[in-house]
């Protein structure tokens, strides 16, 4: 058993922390942090949790005794706090995006924040750093539009088959946070499709520095926000250095990800869903069109809340403490 806290976890990642690991058979939750919420049960903020007698607590870090803290805090907040908690020997898994990147002066530039405690850290993508995550001490959780692009990339990249990739994605509301803003405000999002950072969302470095580490390609990222509650689908559009049927580039995506636990190739004549991975950890890739430009579709789908966030940084956990990697995210997804 370890003992595991989470720090903000009243917001829709903390909740989703707490929906799997209340069910993990080798944690037990000792801290639930919110400063607003401290005293009250967590089921007054998240509702579907009736059964988990837990109440919401405002601890000071020094004084959660604990194997690993998950940092469920907005960017700039896990960089006051992650450094502190390290220091009592506590592993981190950070939900933020303050240890995503290699180069701190990209950090500042595309989040605008001054980075107030640098830090190692190991990028949490399982499929490509799981090696290097069984002995980390602190994992830069990946974003979410960040974990479909580059999963449904990097078989390309790894081959040498594309060196161009322009990225499309779409995204449910609650990617956006639990505060709700006059964009997210039903009126203004329902029946509606909505491009934002057309060219410059900050999730774009982070996607190039990842597909990037293998040889340079170049990367262009567009979200869009559309009328559902969860999940992104990530539409690829690339030119292929070589002719390739469908058949061909399903292969290839079948033997990159042969054995991973989460991910799924969605075979020819069906299509990835929102609905086939909500509320699952899933990954599923799939399309792998062609036409007579050597364009190649390929198609992505996840939960932001779980594969994105949430569940992805369970599956981390397990990995960094030796746990089967499945354990409590081996659930299906709620279809329709």
């Amino acid at each position: 058993m370890i003992d595991v806290g989470i720090i903000g976890a009243s917001g829709y990642t903390g909740g989703e922390l707490l929906r799997f690991l209340s069910k993990h058979p080798k944690v037990e939750i000792v801290a639930a942090t919110s400063r607003k919420y401290a005293g009250k049960p967590i089921n007054r903020v998240h509702p579907h949790l009736q059964d988990l007698e837990l109440e919401f607590s405002d601890v000071d870090i020094d004084n959660i005794d604990a194997d690993l803290i998950f940092t469920a805090t907005p960017h700039g907040a896990s960089m006051k706090i992650v450094p502190i908690i390290l220091e009592q020997d506590i592993k981190v898994v950070d939900l933020s995006g303050d240890y995503r990147f290699d180069d701190i002066e990209t950090y500042e530039k595309w989040y605008g924040i001054k980075h107030e405690g640098p830090l190692d850290a190991v990028y949490g993508l399982p499929e490509i750093y799981r090696d290097k995550i069984k002995n980390a001490k602190l994992v830069a959780n990946p974003g979410c539009f960040p974990t479909g692009a580059i999963l449904a990339c990097m078989p390309l990249v790894y081959e040498k088959l594309a060196e161009t990739f322009i990225i499309d994605s779409k995204t449910g509301v609650s990617g956006a946070g639990i505060k709700p803003t006059s964009v997210t405000h039903y009126p203004n999002c329902s029946d509606n499709v909505i491009p934002y950072n057309v060219t410059d969302h900050r999730h774009t470095p982070e996607i190039r520095q990842e597909l990037s580490r293998e040889h340079p390609v170049n990367v262009s990222f567009t979200p869009h926000l559309v009328p559902v509650i969860r999940g992104i689908l990530t539409t690829v559009h690339t030119f292929l250095k070589e002719d390739l049927t469908p058949k061909e580039l399903e292969s290839i995506y079948a033997g990159f990800y042969q054995g991973e636990p989460f991910i799924k190739i969605i075979e020819e004549g069906e299509m990835p869903r929102l609905s086939a991975v909500r509320g699952s950890n899933e990954c599923h890739i799939g399309c792998f069109e062609t036409d007579d430009n050597r364009r190649a579709v390929i198609i992505s789908t996840i939960d932001n809340l779980v594969k994105g966030a949430s569940g992805q940084a369970i599956q981390n956990m397990n990995i960094m403490f030796g746990f089967d990697e499945k354990t409590s995210l081996d659930i299906p997804a709620v279809h329709p």
